[in-house]
């Protein structure tokens, strides 16, 4: 996920170069590299702040840490340690992120900063997520949001990603990006665990394109034991972005012996297709070991596809299944006519049969971002 030093330079001098063209060479050579004042904190009695970005809400004492480890109360104000230092830029077909139903077929610039505000087991970026848990300071390459910008337009991407760890955490600069993004013609997504708060979903929504939240589990005692946060609050965000108009995928990683017994299955599909819309792509995602669950096996192929008929059952119009290239629950068909309309391949599009957002047999309204903005 690490840029090697000299991909990074070579982004950086080309991101230079578009904001030169763009009269910002100025800012993007002055990075903001120390803390930055958070956003949505309040201020309590002794110096003690609540910080209301995520689900945590977490009350901290001056000179004390959030349980992010990116947030610092220093002197009775909240500083993000995180702003202008990214740890991965990388452009990426969206389907990787996965966005199956906006902008097929386009690239995305991904980017992330250290650090998250859950702690799962499993956790396939847990070299940069869990990072500030372990490391005496804060890494990165500093990197401005204009920088940002004009490399995604650079790159010839259509978006740009906040992604890889948890843009909760790095919201100040997931923010002032967006909005300069979204004034460069370029549409912004999150891919997110989904702990926001309703009111850093009011404040981004405005900005924000699409987002792809992960439904971990449908257990709270699960959510407690291996996430080390709560079910609710992820539940509570994602009717939120919904109804704040934000286009909404959902991606479960099934895991062997946690979250793939039929009724938890279930239970997911249900609250999809009834709490948010059946029109909502649910991704199944395969489960391979990774930090501390590298004993645990792969999802079998048989319950990645009876989570994907537990879905169709539910009523969801879209089910995809995910790292099993070549499978054909990877392709999006018409949940009226079953016909194609588009053929993917792992990561990448091989052919896209819509028109005007509609099936070309039956005229099917298929539901999607499929415009730029």
């Amino acid at each position: 996920m690490l840029k090697r030093e000299g991909l990074w330079r070579e982004w950086l001098v080309l991101a230079a170069s578009a904001c030169g063209r763009a009269g910002l060479a100025r800012k993007a050579v002055n990075v903001m590299a120390e803390s930055h004042e958070s956003m949505l904190y309040e201020k309590l009695d002794g110096e003690k702040v609540r910080c209301g970005l995520c689900g945590h809400q977490c009350v901290i004492l001056s000179g004390k840490y959030g349980l992010c480890r990116v947030r610092r109360n220093v002197a009775g104000q909240l500083r993000s340690l995180t702003y202008g230092m990214l740890v991965a830029i990388n452009v990426d077909p969206i389907e990787k992120k996965p966005f199956f139903h906006y902008l097929p077929g386009t690239k995305s610039l991904s980017i992330a900063a250290s650090g998250c505000n859950f702690q799962c087991e499993f956790c396939q970026n847990w070299q940069i997520s869990q990072s500030p848990r372990t490391d005496s300071e804060i890494r990165g390459q500093a990197v401005s949001p204009e920088q940002v910008v004009s490399g995604a337009i650079a790159h010839d991407c259509a978006s740009i990603s906040y992604t890889y760890t948890e843009p909760t955490v790095f919201f100040e600069m997931a923010y002032d990006t967006a909005r300069l993004a979204r004034g460069r013609g370029l549409g912004n997504t999150f891919v997110s665990n989904g702990y926001m708060t309703p009111k850093a979903i009011d404040m981004i929504a405005p900005y924000l394109d699409a987002i792809n939240v992960d439904l971990k589990a449908f257990s709270d005692e699960t959510y407690r034991r291996v996430m080390k946060a709560r079910l609710e609050p992820v539940l509570t965000a994602l009717r939120a972005l919904v109804a704040a108009g934000v286009w909404v995928e959902v991606t479960t990683l099934v895991v062997p012996g946690m979250n793939d017994s039929p009724q938890e299955l279930r239970d997911i599909a249900r609250f999809i297709a009834k709490d948010l819309d059946a029109s909502v792509p649910w991704h199944v995602s395969r489960f391979h070991g990774d930090y501390k669950m590298t004993e645990v096996r792969a999802t079998p192929i048989e319950t990645m596809e009876l989570a994907c008929g537990i879905g169709r059952e539910e009523g969801l119009r879209f089910v995809y299944s995910g790292n099993l290239p070549g499978h054909a629950d990877e392709r999006t068909y018409c949940p009226s006519c079953r016909e194609l309309l588009i053929d993917r391949q792992g990561y990448f599009v091989r052919g896209a049969y819509l028109r005007d957002g509609r099936c070309p047999k039956c005229n099917e309204a298929i539901e999607g971002v499929w415009k730029r903005p």
